[in-house]
């Protein structure tokens, strides 16, 4: 004898369901309201037309993790030379990281250098012949002086709370050149100091997420794409009857639960790494580049070979479309002390490799609309941190660009006579990430995306235009 169904319990609906029927539909109402808004939000990052004609298409971010000492690098103090030994003769900052003695003059010397005449430390021979196409801004500040909230203040306009990166703002706002590769790539990005939020697309949709290749443990020559390589055996075309069986179905869930920006960047996802399959290996293999060209980006030397390979990588990815790349140099720019002996070794590690990269970009026509931004977190302080050390300082710093619609053979701003402060021409980092945008022909107070009941922005409310480094 049959049952029925009157011993089964009762069906389970979903709380979106449940919503639907109670209270005459009304909570359904409300509730597709805000999915409504948060689809429109997220339609509006599809956006790939500038709000005005770009300088720059792309941007290389090479970053210094731990904070470049600027008075031994590319900002010249003859009077910190002078008075070295002597107590700082203004007060110090009210907020440090360490206790910190006398004035500590650079050990290294200082040139001047191409038609320009910039003063650069004997530390980076290699980009002292490249200074007529840089940018160096010599006042810049920001607002933090742990290693954390400024990396984080640098990378995604905010020291506080976790925000998108600027890489994923970026292709927010202007897509990717080429669809067959991720718009945002980081290359051994670090473990450390944020990690992941340094690239995180945060409430952005997922499919500006940055994507990493490697991290900061692993050799740059070992660093790859995972799972990118089919080792499956099965033919492309079987993979594309699965995948689009799979996105059939994603799709139909996708049609009865209503927007979800989570479930649509998984899907993109998925699209874009079936395409990456036929792409990025071919990509991440150098052995196509000339010997002399991997000589020139320093692949034949121990010393230069790990950064060296990320700046061709780089060029590689820039030339293939790729809208925003970050190279990171991890984590050794924090000279607490032995400085005489790290700082050298550092600066030799990238110089070459960057001024490889510049010149490569230079002679391919594409530094004209590649902006290259380098640069860690802060500075260092003019007063010596131990015997042989300086402290972190965000109160002035150097940090400089090329290419992309930049003044090149510029020196701008600068800090007070031993590069404690910043006092002329100061530049925040928010003004750096403004005037980037403005670059790539994006209006940063209309870059915005709607979450929690208000528009964010990468500069918040903050952020000026720096017209004065244009070309």
């Amino acid at each position: 004898m049959k049952h029925g169904n009157h011993h089964q319990g009762p069906a389970r609906i979903s709380r979106r369901e449940m919503l639907r029927r109670s209270s005459a539909g009304f909570g359904s109402l409300a509730l597709a309201g805000l999915l409504g808004s948060e689809s429109q939000a997220a339609g509006t990052s599809l956006a790939q037309q500038p709000h005005f004609a770009p300088k720059a298409k792309r941007v290389i971010f090479l970053f210094m993790h731990g904070g470049p000492s600027h008075m031994d690098t590319f900002d010249y103090k003859p009077q910190l030379q002078k008075d070295s030994g002597k107590p700082l003769p203004f007060d110090k900052p009210k907020i440090f990281s360490a206790q910190t003695g006398n004035l500590l003059g650079s050990p290294w010397k200082f040139k001047q250098h191409g038609e320009s005449g910039a003063w650069v430390s004997e530390l980076f021979p290699h980009v002292a012949g490249c200074v007529d196409d840089l940018c160096i801004i010599n006042s810049m500040y920001g607002s933090n002086s742990r290693h954390g909230g400024a990396l984080l203040e640098l990378h995604t306009g905010s020291d506080t709370f976790v925000r998108p990166s600027m890489g994923s703002w970026i292709t927010y706002g202007l897509g990717s050149e080429n669809q067959d590769l991720p718009g945002f790539i980081t290359v051994c990005p670090t473990l450390t100091h944020g990690g992941v939020n340094a690239y995180s697309s945060s409430f952005l949709p997922a499919d500006y997420q940055g994507t990493p290749i490697g991290n900061a443990s692993i050799p740059a020559d070992k660093a790859l794409i995972p799972f990118i390589k089919n080792k499956s055996g099965v033919p492309l075309a079987t993979q594309r009857k699965e995948l689009d069986f799979l996105q059939q179905m994603n799709r139909e869930h996708l049609s009865e639960a209503g927007p979800d920006a989570a479930l649509e960047g998984r899907i993109n996802s998925f699209e874009l790494a079936y395409r990456m399959q036929t792409t990025a290996p071919e990509l991440q293999d150098i052995s196509d580049e000339s010997e002399a060209t991997q000589k020139m980006y320093g692949l034949d030397k121990d010393v230069t070979k790990n950064f060296g390979r990320q700046c061709l990588m780089a060029r590689r990815f820039a030339e293939r479309g790729v809208r925003f790349v970050q190279i990171t140099h991890s984590y050794k720019w924090d000279q607490h002390s032995g400085l005489k002996t790290a700082l050298p070794r550092n600066c030799q590690e990238v110089d070459q490799p960057i001024a490889a990269l510049i010149k490569d970009l230079k002679s391919r026509g594409l530094l004209e609309d590649t902006l290259v931004l380098w640069g860690g977190e802060f500075g260092r302080t003019p007063v010596s941190q131990g015997a042989d050390g300086r402290d972190h300082n965000p109160q002035g710093y150097t940090m400089w660009l090329a290419g992309g619609g930049i003044k090149g053979g510029l020196q701008y701003g600068a800090t007070d006579d031993y590069g404690y402060y910043a006092v002329k021409d100061k530049i925040h980092v928010h003004d750096l990430h403004a005037t980037m945008l403005h670059l790539l022909g994006l209006d940063h107070k209309r870059l915005t995306y709607k979450f929690a009941g208000r528009d964010f922005r990468l500069t918040d409310i903050h952020g000026e235009v720096m017209y004065d480094l244009f070309a």
